[in-house]
């Protein structure tokens, strides 16, 4: 049987039919096609370096929040928040939300995403790490901010001294 060269230099030369793609060459395709979603279209982040501290057993703010525009009501906003945080007291729980403008994006409003909890020691240490996919069906500026609160009343603390606390806001296609 004898061998045969192929020149594949010049095979996969041509044209490719109008209507096997949407434009007809790749340069000219602008678009994805519909329902192809996920793209990243913005992010936003904000870092927060000042320790923030409270007894309360409300939620109340960190000072840490980050502003987003999304450029469609059918887009997402992905928001991550990554920091640390302690919990002073013996037997006490720190948790640590997300709020969008005035509402807590937890299901349950007196829960969290995040917590810290001391067991047998006075303080504890540890990381504030949310990851939260928002459908916030808008295309008005929105407000996300890191909240905490106490469960027993003991000081909790976010953005220790000598760390950072960051929220990014990532708005991804629908």
């Amino acid at each position: 049987m004898a061998l045969s060269k192929i020149d594949a230099a010049n095979f996969l030369t041509g044209t490719i039919p109008q209507g096997n793609v949407a434009n007809a060459s790749l340069s000219a395709v602008t678009a994805l096609p519909a329902g192809v979603g996920g793209k990243v279209l913005q992010v936003v982040t904000t870092a927060q370096s000042t320790e923030q501290s409270s007894s309360s057993t409300s939620f109340i703010s960190c000072n840490t929040s980050v502003d987003i525009t999304p450029s469609s009501t059918s887009n997402k906003i992905l928001i991550t928040v990554s920091g640390t945080g302690r919990q002073n007291n013996d037997g006490d729980t720190s948790i640590y939300t997300i709020f969008r403008d005035s509402t807590n994006l937890q299901a349950n409003a007196n829960e969290g995403f995040s917590q810290l909890s001391t067991i047998g020691a006075t303080r504890h240490k540890g990381a504030i790490s949310i990851n939260f996919l928002d459908t916030p069906s808008s295309t008005s500026e929105i407000t996300y901010s890191l909240y905490m609160r106490s469960v027993s009343g003991g000081t909790v603390r976010s953005s220790l001294a000598g760390s950072t606390t960051t929220i990014t806001a990532y708005e991804i296609a629908g």
